[in-house]
């Protein structure tokens, strides 16, 4: 059975950093792909970055280009994100998912639809 775990939230002042980590473990394939998204009270779920595997390239939302970095970690279907220049609506909860299925449709990645397993989310929180 996949699990996929998240780590390193927490409570951070405005121009803060934090690092998430998100390892998806029990297949027996790579990951195809690794998504971190967010949720905020009352709103919906939204993207914040994703990497394919085979290449790491990354993609990212639009709210934190220059500000937060996704990266490979070094253990086998481990993601990291690195979270800098924290700002008050960065607070949610944020959530990894793992896809393992191969797609040639990049642009998918940045969709919820894309990702077969899901972690429980980690709380963020930033203070004004």
């Amino acid at each position: 059975q996949v699990q996929v775990v998240e780590s390193g939230g927490g409570l951070v002042q405005a121009g803060g950093s934090l690092r998430l980590s998100c390892t998806a473990s029990g297949h027996t394939w790579s990951t195809y792909a690794m998504g971190w998204f967010r949720q905020a009270p009352g709103k919906e779920r939204e993207f914040v970055a994703a990497l394919t595997w085979s290449d790491g390239e990354p993609y990212y939302a639009d709210s934190v280009k220059g500000r937060f970095t996704v990266g490979r970690g070094a253990a086998k279907n481990t993601v990291h994100l690195q979270m800098n220049s924290l700002m008050p609506e960065d607070t949610a909860v944020y959530l990894c998912a793992a896809r393992f299925r191969v797609s040639h449709d990049r642009p998918v990645l940045k969709t919820t639809a894309a990702y077969e397993y899901w972690g429980q989310g980690t709380q963020v929180t930033v203070s004004a």
